[in-house]
């Protein structure tokens, strides 16, 4: 089987339901922009350590289960409280260490900077799934998780940052 389908070429494509939407649509923004946040997540992964490396790739099979969950309108759930109870865990493992005095500047060391950047991007995608929300009543987990995806790449951005000395604070 080809990954060439010719069948997106008129601005439409194929979501779980069987139906096809517009390329525009909250559903493939949202999912385009979590997919986004993977390839970057794998790319943060060449830069960090063992336990950080497993942590992002848990992730990122995990992101595959929130893309079905959109794109089957919620149809396929697989993300819950189990999930978001184990990325508020690691949040409060990493906040056992890291006290913050303030804001922070981004990007004191090119691990941090990755995640940093990740964490951007999960922002963004929890912005795009709100509309999914929004508008068609679903994923309302898949936001929640995406919530706190955020907040742990931020504080295992800080966490990096700690451990060799370069936490920067907006004076």
């Amino acid at each position: 089987m080809s990954i060439t389908t010719k069948t997106g070429d008129k601005g439409t494509t194929g979501i779980f339901t069987g139906e096809r939407i517009a390329k525009f649509s909250p559903i493939i923004e949202a999912n385009g922009t979590i997919d986004e946040l993977s390839s970057f997540l794998g790319e943060a992964k060449h830069y960090l350590d063992e336990e950080f490396k497993e942590i992002l790739e848990k992730i990122q099979i995990e992101l595959y289960s929130l893309m079905a969950e959109i794109a089957s309108k919620g149809e396929y759930k697989k993300v819950g409280e189990e999930e978001i109870r184990y990325l508020e865990e690691l949040i409060e493992k990493f906040e056992r260490e890291v006290k913050l005095e303030g804001f922070v500047v981004p990007g004191s060391t090119i691990a941090s900077a990755k995640l940093d950047v990740c964490r951007t991007i999960a922002r963004r995608a929890e912005r795009r799934v709100s509309k999914v929300v929004l508008e068609y009543g679903t994923a309302k987990d898949v936001l929640r998780y995406l919530n706190r995806l955020s907040d742990l790449l931020f504080i295992m951005a800080r966490y990096i940052e700690l451990k060799e000395g370069k936490i920067k604070y907006v004076k």
